[in-house]
C-alpha cells in the first residue's frame, strides 16, 4: 500500500513538473492556441495592435509565432501549400518536408541559417491558425524533441 501511494505520488510530481514548464496561449481575437515549452521561449514580444497573435523569443535565437488570419484568396490546404513552398526572394529559402491533409498543412526546411517549421490548420470561418518556429540549424537537437508536441497542440475553433 505505501509503495503504491508512493508510486502516485511520484507520478504526480511528474504530471505537475510538466505541466509547470509548459505555457498555452490563446488568442482572443481568434482562438488560436498553441502549448509550448515555457522555459525555452521567454521573451513574449509586444502583441500587435491587431490582437491577431504573438510572437516570443529565446535566449539562444529561436523564434515561436502563432497568430491566425483570414484565408481572404480561400484557398485549399494545397494550393496554399503550394504558395507557400514558393521562395518568392527569400535567400536560401528550401523546403524539405511538406505534409498536406484535409484541413492543415505542414512545411519545414531551410531559411538561410536557421530550420523553420510552419503548421497551417484551417478553422472554421475561413480563419487559418498558424505556429511558425524558427531555429538555429545548430540547435535542432534542443528543438527537434519538442516540435511534434507543439504542432499538434495548435488549434481553433
Amino acid at each position: 500500500m505505501t509503495m503504491r501511494v508512493l508510486v502516485c505520488l511520484t507520478a504526480g510530481l511528474f504530471s505537475l513538473h510538466a505541466f509547470a514548464d509548459t505555457l498555452t496561449y490563446k488568442n482572443s481575437r481568434y482562438g488560436t492556441s498553441v502549448t509550448f515549452p515555457a522555459e525555452i521561449f521567454r521573451q513574449a514580444m509586444e502583441p500587435p495592435q491587431n490582437g491577431d497573435g504573438m510572437t516570443w523569443l529565446s535566449e539562444d535565437g529561436a523564434s515561436l509565432a502563432v497568430y491566425a488570419f483570414n484565408n481572404a484568396l480561400q484557398a485549399s490546404p494545397e494550393a496554399f501549400a503550394d504558395q507557400a513552398s514558393e521562395p518568392a526572394g527569400r535567400e536560401g529559402f528550401e523546403v524539405t518536408y511538406r505534409r498536406v491533409k484535409d484541413n492543415w498543412v505542414v512545411l519545414s526546411g531551410y531559411v538561410e541559417d536557421d530550420i523553420f517549421y510552419d503548421r497551417f490548420e484551417f478553422g472554421a470561418d475561413n480563419i487559418i491558425h498558424a505556429m511558425l518556429l524558427r531555429f538555429p540549424r545548430t540547435l535542432k537537437p534542443v528543438y527537434e524533441p519538442h516540435i511534434a508536441a507543439m504542432g499538434k497542440s495548435l488549434n481553433g475553433p
